[in-house]
């Protein structure tokens, strides 16, 4: 006996579709709540008893999912069987490529690290070098992870993906290695690599795993060496049509000297909101910059340092700079909610967050809840674990035949 389904158009699903249907459903309630019998699939899904029993041995012999253990003691008789998915049917792994650094994780089908590492990166070494040293590092954790073979790799790096290539656009302002680093992955590893925008994947991580976990639609104000934003309308990631839905760094506002130009954001929200514009409000504020570079770890610092009641001015100053930038977010898309993420937004936590949103309430006729978001520092490398995990289960969750 087999289930049929309707399709969105209205016509009745094909034997074969309504069984791969049906077979992701119940994948997918696996993935969500872990290990299940078949009675508890049976009532999860709705469907009838003799389908889930044909799915369960059709996805055993998949190799997609397993007896994990037993579930018996509320019941009488023989104790009810445990399935669970494979973990260990594929391996993926995360990158998060800086202009400083790369970080790397290597994770399970369920998207559960296992095996994790860094490297820095001088930015004046030459890119050959560098690409070398990333690939190494990604193919030493995988060999840390036991992961003999990687099924998808998810990249997450500053800048615009180009949407017709998949590839970075080139900017001078990033450093060429980045694009390098991507294509040489495709090139060795023959398996799929998804590039995206490091804040679009901090907004995934937010989403599934933090601050937004309630929400289908917000925005992610990136607070950090730059700016930017990820808008997610009705759960999904909207990009543009060049890949630059976002770029709020170069969003004129009120404060600066000079407008922004069509090769650099200098005028625009960038230089409020950046870290360098950080670190030279918090030096009016007698707040202590760390370090002699004006990067997104001294501003992180220097708003992490700021508890006292000239630290607390300084907030509001801050506050005052952010809430432009979320206005103007907010009254063009009415997200409902603005997560502050970066560096910055990390460091400036609740507090920060609570002052932009009283700003925001006095600005906007449009109710917007600010949050701080609550993933840190990893969000980047743990979106695209996240990436890499929705594209491998696309692929091996779909039985054929």
């Amino acid at each position: 006996m087999t289930s049929t389904r309707v399709t969105p158009a209205g016509r009745t699903a094909s034997p074969s579709t309504a069984r791969a249907i049906n077979d992701r459903l119940a994948l997918r309630l696996l993935q969500q709540e872990g290990p299940l019998t078949a009675g508890q699939l049976k009532t999860m899904t709705g469907l009838s008893r003799p389908t889930v029993a044909d799915l369960v041995e059709r996805l055993q012999g998949a190799g997609l999912i397993a007896v994990v253990g037993e579930a018996g003691a509320e019941r009488r008789g023989p104790n009810a069987r445990l399935y669970g998915i494979v973990a260990d049917r594929a391996h993926l792994a995360g990158i998060d490529v800086r202009t400083d650094g790369v970080a790397v994780s290597v994770a399970d089908l369920l998207g559960r690290p296992l095996a994790e590492s860094s490297l820095p990166v001088d930015p004046a070494d030459a890119s050959g070098p560098v690409v070398e040293a990333a690939v190494a590092l990604l193919e030493s954790t995988a060999a840390q992870a036991g992961a003999a073979a990687l099924h998808t790799v998810g990249v997450g790096a500053p800048g615009l993906v180009d949407p017709a290539t998949g590839g970075l656009r080139g900017t001078g302002a990033l450093p060429a290695w980045h694009g390098e680093l991507v294509t040489e992955l495709r090139h060795r590893l023959g398996v799929p690599v998804l590039l995206e925008n490091e804040v679009n994947l901090a907004a995934v991580a937010e989403q599934r795993l933090g601050a937004a976990r309630d929400r289908d639609t917000f925005v992610l104000l990136w607070l950090g060496h730059g700016v930017g934003a990820a808008v997610v309308l009705d759960g999904a990631l909207r990009r543009g049509a060049s890949g630059g839905t976002g770029e709020i760094g170069f969003l004129p506002v009120p404060g600066t000297s000079v407008l922004p130009t069509a090769t650099g954001c200098d005028g625009g929200f960038h230089s409020l909101a950046g870290s360098a514009a950080v670190c030279a409000l918090a030096r009016e504020y007698g707040i202590a910059v760390p370090g002699t570079a004006d990067d997104a770890p001294a501003a992180e610092a220097a708003v992490r340092s700021a508890p006292t009641d000239r630290g607390a001015a300084f907030l509001d100053a801050l506050a005052d700079r952010v809430c432009m930038g979320a206005a103007a977010v907010t009254a063009v898309l009415d997200p409902g909610c603005v997560v502050l993420g970066g560096e910055v937004g990390r460091a400036g936590g609740e507090p920060l967050a609570r002052r932009v949103g009283e700003r925001l309430a006095r600005m906007s006729p449009l109710h917007t809840e600010v949050r701080a978001g609550t993933v840190g520092g990893g969000a980047v490398l743990r979106g695209a674990v996240l990436t890499a995990m929705d594209a491998a289960q696309d692929a091996l969750f779909t039985p054929r035949g």
